[in-house]
């Protein structure tokens, strides 16, 4: 099928307004299928104790570290998908924090609170870091930022 039947096809078949949507790509996955749930409590851990008197990271630029973190089928930053439930940053650096996917069975559970972990060990003046998974409360689209759902098509 030519490119010219491809767009075609699409204008017959789909509306102009219809917003993008994420899909699972198994083709992104190891094995191609969904992994299993992971358990409420899952902790990830990164980073290194810091030497006293150093600089602590400020809650601002661990948040712009966990903004560099996507989940691989929504084109929006975890943070602003509203993934992020609670940041605490210890006297010490040491940082905690809790964290949701959109699904239980979410093809990187298991892997997401590490990448989480290990994008904020990079930031000076952060200690260990401990990334714990959450199911409640459930996530929805309401603890997404406006614009993340600018982004998604989502009003």
């Amino acid at each position: 099928m030519s490119e010219d039947q491809r767009d075609k096809l699409r204008s017959d078949t789909l509306p102009d307004d219809l917003p993008a949507r994420p899909h699972y790509n198994p083709y992104l996955w190891a094995g191609g299928g969904m992994s299993e749930p992971v358990e409420e409590g899952f902790t990830a851990r990164a980073g290194e104790p810091r030497q006293e008197g150093e600089p602590v990271a400020t809650q601002e630029q661990v948040v712009e570290a966990m903004r560099d973190v996507y989940d691989p089928e929504i084109p929006v930053n975890i943070y602003d998908l509203g993934l992020i439930y609670d940041l605490t940053i210890a006297a010490n650096g040491d940082v905690g924090v809790t964290m949701t996917l959109t699904a239980p069975a979410c093809p990187v559970a298991g892997e997401m609170p590490g990448q989480v972990a290990d994008r904020v060990a990079m930031v000076e003046g952060v200690g260990l870091v401990s990334v714990t998974l959450t199911w409640d409360p459930p996530w929805d689209k309401d603890r997404m930022s406006e614009d993340a759902k600018l982004a998604l098509g989502i009003f």
